[in-house]
């Protein structure tokens, strides 16, 4: 049974870095593609960042390209989402999710079947 855990969220100042960290377990990493999505209050979940398996492509929200990076360490069974110049508007649960294989769909929520119990980002002077 595949279990995510995230971490590295906190609370921040607006122009500030944040690394979040999220360590996948139960399964053989490399055979998953990984994204980010995350939830304000009050709104839907909605999609941040992907990486394919292999992590030969990666595909972000066009709101947040250039600021905020997906990476993932196939060897550490780990995939990080840095977020660099934060804003007040990034404040939100951030998920991590997982699903076996590449495939058409990464940038949408139900592609994912596996999911981390999420961390509290919180952008606030």
């Amino acid at each position: 049974q595949v279990h995510l855990v995230e971490s590295g969220g906190g609370l921040v100042q607006p122009g500030e870095s944040l690394r979040l960290s999220c360590v996948f377990s139960g399964a053989t990493f490399s055979d998953y593609a990984m994204a980010w999505f995350r939830q304000a209050p009050g709104k839907e979940r909605e999609f941040v960042a992907a990486s394919s398996v292999q992590a030969t492509m990666t595909y972000y929200s066009d709101s947040l390209k250039g600021r905020f990076t997906i990476s993932r360490d196939n060897t550490k069974n780990t995939v990080a989402l840095q977020m660099n110049r934060l804003k007040p508007e990034d404040t939100a649960v951030y998920y991590c999710a997982a699903v076996f294989g590449d495939g058409n769909g990464k940038c949408t929520l139900t592609f994912y079947n596996y999911w981390g119990q999420g961390t509290q980002v919180t952008v606030s002077s």
